[in-house]
C-alpha cells in the first residue's frame, strides 16, 4: 500500500480504470463508510454497492459505529444491502473504503484493511494517506459521491433514479445545497435530476426536518455558545457544546447539525462545536469562512478533513478540549502568518 501523498494527480484516470478492473471481476464486496457515517459516506456506498449487486457479486455494506443505520439515510438502501458491522467478514476478498481519510475512521472495522485481499479507497479528503492497494483520491471533488460517479462512468452504468439518488444525496449534503459546489458539479447535479431525482424528496429528509425536541437542545446550546474574538490569531473563535444531556432522545444528525447554525456568526472566522461522545469524550466540528486552513488544526489533534470543514476526537473535560483547540488554532494561524509575510 502506499502512504506517497504525491501519488495525488491532475488526471485520475489509471487510478479509476485500476479500482474498475477489481471491482467489474470482484464476487465478493464489502463496502465501508466511516463512523457515523453522512450522506456522502453512505450514499456513495449505497450506490456502488447497489451497481454491484445488480451485477451478481456478494454485496455487503457496513460502518463501525454506531449500531443502527441513520434514520434519514435509511431509504437510501433500496436493495436491502445494510448489514450489522458484526457481519462484515474478518477478511473481505475485496474491500472499499468510501470517504474515510484515513484508516481510523474505519473505527472498529479499520482492522479489515490488512486482512482483506484487496482494498479500493475512494475519498476526498486531502489528508487520506492512501492506504488502499488502489487509491482513488481527488481532494478537488466536493464529495466522495463524484468520485463514485466518476467510477460508475469508467464500469459503462447508466445511471437510474436509485443510484442517481443516493449520489445526490451525498453531492447536495457535503457541497451545502451547492453553496460550494463548482459549474461542473452543478452540471453533475443536473444529470442526477435527469435521471429521475426528487430534489426537494431527497434533501429536506437530510436537511430540514427535525423533531420537535430539536429545537429545545438548540435552545439550550446555543444559549450557550461563546464568540472569542482574540482567538484564531484574532480572527474569532465561536464554539458551542453539546452535552449528552442535550443530545438525549435526538437523532445523531439533530447534533451534527449544529455546526452549521454556530458557524453562521458573522465576527468568527472559526467555528468549533464539542459533541459529547460518553462522559469526557468529544467529537469535535471545525468549520471556517476562508482564512484558516481547519484541517491543519485537526491533524495536530489526530483527526483530519478539509481545509475549511474538519474534525478530531478529544477526551477530558470540555474546557480542556477548547484549551488544546485555542492552542492548535494560535500555532496554525501563526504559521500562516508567518508563511504569508516570507
Amino acid at each position: 500500500m502506499s502512504n506517497d501523498l504525491s501519488a495525488t494527480a491532475t488526471d485520475l484516470s489509471a487510478d479509476l480504470s485500476a479500482a474498475a478492473r477489481v471491482l467489474s471481476t470482484a464476487t465478493d464486496v464489502t463496502l465501508l463508510a466511516h463512523v457515523n457515517p453522512d450522506a456522502d459516506a453512505l450514499g456513495s456506498a449505497l450506490a456502488l454497492g447497489l451497481v454491484l449487486h445488480r451485477r451478481g457479486a456478494v454485496v455487503r455494506v457496513s460502518f463501525g459505529a454506531p449500531d443502527e443505520v441513520p434514520e434519514t439515510l435509511r431509504a437510501l438502501d433500496v436493495a436491502g444491502l445494510l448489514v450489522p458491522a458484526a457481519e462484515v467478514p474478518a477478511a473481505p476478498p475485496v474491500l472499499v473504503a468510501l470517504d474515510a481519510g484515513s484508516v481510523g475512521r474505519l473505527g472498529p472495522l479499520g482492522d479489515r484493511v490488512s486482512t482483506a485481499g484487496v482494498v479500493v479507497v475512494l475519498d476526498h479528503h486531502v489528508s487520506n494517506p492512501r492506504f488502499g492497494h488502489v487509491n482513488v483520491v481527488d481532494e478537488r471533488a466536493e464529495a466522495t459521491a463524484i468520485v463514485v460517479l466518476r467510477l460508475l462512468d469508467e464500469l459503462g452504468v447508466e445511471l437510474d433514479e436509485p443510484v442517481a439518488r443516493c449520489i445526490y444525496a451525498g453531492l447536495v449534503t457535503d457541497t451545502r445545497s451547492f453553496r460550494n459546489a463548482s459549474s461542473a458539479t452543478h452540471e453533475v447535479a443536473a444529470r442526477l435530476l435527469a435521471a429521475g431525482v426528487d430534489a426537494e424528496a431527497v434533501a429536506r429528509p437530510l436537511m430540514d426536518s427535525h423533531p420537535f425536541g430539536y429545537l429545545a437542545m438548540l435552545a439550550k446550546v446555543l444559549d450557550r455558545a461563546r464568540l472569542d474574538r482574540a482567538a484564531a490569531g484574532g480572527l474569532g473563535l465561536v464554539h458551542a457544546v453539546v452535552t449528552l444531556e442535550d443530545a438525549a432522545g435526538l437523532r445523531p444528525e439533530e447534533v451534527e447539525s449544529v455546526v452549521d447554525l454556530v458557524r453562521t456568526a458573522r465576527e468568527a472566522e472559526v467555528a468549533a462545536v464539542l459533541k459529547e461522545l460518553r462522559p469526557s469524550a468529544w467529537s469535535v466540528s471545525l468549520r471556517a469562512v476562508s482564512r484558516v486552513d481547519v484541517s491543519e488544526v485537526a491533524r495536530r489533534l489526530g483527526g483530519g478533513g478539509h481545509r475549511l470543514a474538519a474534525g478530531f476526537t478529544a477526551t477530558g473535560s470540555a474546557d480542556e478540549v477548547l484549551t488544546t483547540l485555542h492552542t492548535a488554532l494560535a500555532s496554525v494561524t501563526g504559521s500562516e502568518r508567518a508563511t504569508r509575510g516570507a
